[in-house]
């Protein structure tokens, strides 16, 4: 299943805040197509995040039913709770793995943030919504390097930990290769009791190296139920130096055929993305958005132009 974070993750380099109004459109636009599931926003300081200033406005112009298919970052027990007040019920909880991506991203060391969740998830519990455990830099960290996989078990079997709906195994850098991938996601099913119907593995792949749809593949494969991308490979980091866009929601699509995606899904997809990217003056770097602009006529999943 795709969860695509145009609106979060993949925002957060582009340095200019979308209107509210243009958010409501591609949330509606995108969840009409059939977009299981999205992430919207974040409750990241505006002042080092400006693109995630107007997140509380975008989810008070959608409706209750729209925001049960949407997740918004948070990062404390606080932000949880200024998150439910304004009507936010699904929560990423996110943490890095490595202590010196954590301190540049939240301001605190990974335990320090492993022990406030308890609390995090009492909050969400009584707002009647969900929680994910979301562990940042998983596999490597733009300041540490390589990344221990037992240092993602420790946090993935703590008990602090244990009342996340799903945990999210993030290669915030791009940089893992599949067998990598493969192996940490087994191993957290294996250890954690993770990859349950309730407890889903989710993964969250950038295409720095090439890497996205072949990690992404490579998580389902081993157990993953959920992957993430966004709409022309939009995103990055911006506390982690030498990471570039998500995988693409495209390319994701089109590698796995989900049964509401079909060739005119995906024209209505590639539209969608290129008057995005347009207005905020990014590239597009979908293979699939390319391809499906090809003058390969006699394949069905390509599409013209608009205009």
């Amino acid at each position: 299943m795709l969860r695509d974070v145009t609106l979060r993750d993949g925002l957060q380099l582009t340095g200019k805040v979308l209107p509210t109004e243009r958010k409501v459109e591609i949330t509606r636009t995108l969840l009409a197509l059939g977009v299981p599931e999205l992430e919207i926003g974040s409750m990241a300081r505006p002042d080092l995040v400006p693109p995630m200033a107007n997140t509380m406005d975008l989810v008070a112009a959608l409706e209750p039913e729209e925001l049960q298919r949407c997740w918004v970052w948070v990062a404390t027990p606080r932000q949880v709770a200024r998150a439910a007040e304004a009507g936010v019920r699904n929560f990423q909880y996110c943490l890095s793995v490595s202590d010196a991506h954590n301190k540049a991203n939240i301001g605190r060391t990974a335990e320090d943030s492993v022990a406030a969740m308890p609390e995090a998830i009492r909050l969400a519990r009584q707002a009647g919504g969900s929680i994910q455990l979301c562990l940042a830099t998983s596999f490597t960290c733009p300041f540490d390097g390589p990344v221990d996989p037992e240092r993602v078990l420790a946090i993935a079997t703590d008990p602090r930990t244990d009342g996340a709906c799903d945990i999210v195994l993030a290669d915030t850098l791009g940089q893992a290769h599949p067998a990598q991938v493969a192996a940490l996601v087994e191993a957290v099913g294996a250890r954690g009791g993770w990859g349950e119907a309730h407890r889903r593995i989710v993964f969250h792949g950038h295409d720095t190296w090439g890497m996205g749809v072949a990690n992404s593949l490579a998580a389902l494969a081993a157990g993953a139920a959920v992957v993430d991308g966004s709409l022309g490979g939009l995103g990055g980091c911006p506390f982690a130096p030498g990471a570039s866009g998500n995988t693409a929601s495209e390319d994701l699509l089109f590698a796995t055929r989900p049964g509401w995606f079909d060739p005119k899904t995906l024209a209505a997809l590639v539209d969608t993305t290129e008057t995005l990217l347009s207005e905020l003056g990014e590239p597009n770097r979908s293979r699939t958005a390319e391809g499906a602009r090809s003058e390969a006529t006699a394949f069905e999943w390509v599409t013209p132009a608009l205009g």
